[in-house]
């Protein structure tokens, strides 16, 4: 993405205090002593079931990411060539273009570089659901999601799901009104 509602606020900042944040993409942002990025690579190289990590940016952000990523012998960037917000790929394509490019023939795990997660955020216990939803059927993915307010819902994808939690549809940032689901995707 291009972080259009961060650089917004971020210029509008009339104190200057967040003015070294200008241009930065939202994932490179500091958090505590590092990227919020760089939090992500710790945490899937340090879980020994993650062998690769793959950026995918716009062509905007793409030597920020290079030089970050120097610092990683298991991550590699990829740009998608996009430049603006009405340009962009979406994160399906983007997904689609990183499998194609790196050959990528196992499962992959997504998740969003803008994306913080708790403390008592475990892989490993996401990987043991994974592996327990593909002992009942290879084809089947699990994905992640928190409640959000009702108000949050047009900030967010929003998930509708069935008596199961099996997805039955995905909205890319409704209004409150156009969906009964709260249920948030980042």
């Amino acid at each position: 993405g291009y972080g259009t509602r961060l650089q917004r606020d971020v210029a509008s900042d009339s104190s200057g205090k967040f003015a070294h944040l200008a241009g930065v993409a939202k994932p490179l942002l500091p958090v505590g002593s590092c990227a919020l990025i760089s939090h992500w690579v710790q945490a899937l190289t340090s879980c020994g079931f993650v062998d690769y990590i793959y950026v995918v940016t716009n062509a905007l952000y793409e030597a920020a990411f290079q030089e970050w990523a120097q610092k990683f012998t298991n991550v590699k960037i990829l740009s998608d060539q996009t430049r603006s917000n009405e340009g962009r790929l979406g994160a399906v394509a983007c997904l689609q273009l990183a499998v194609h490019h790196f050959k990528i023939e196992d499962h992959v795990i997504v998740v969003g570089g803008d994306t913080l997660f708790k403390e008592d955020f475990s892989l490993k216990e996401v990987q043991k659901r994974f592996a327990d939803v593909q002992a009942g059927s290879e084809d089947s993915c699990v994905v992640l999601s928190y409640l959000c307010r009702d108000e949050e819902t047009k900030k967010y994808g929003i998930l509708e799901v069935d008596g199961a939690l099996q997805v039955c549809c995905m909205k890319e940032k409704p209004l409150p009104s156009d969906t009964k689901s709260r249920r948030a995707v980042s």
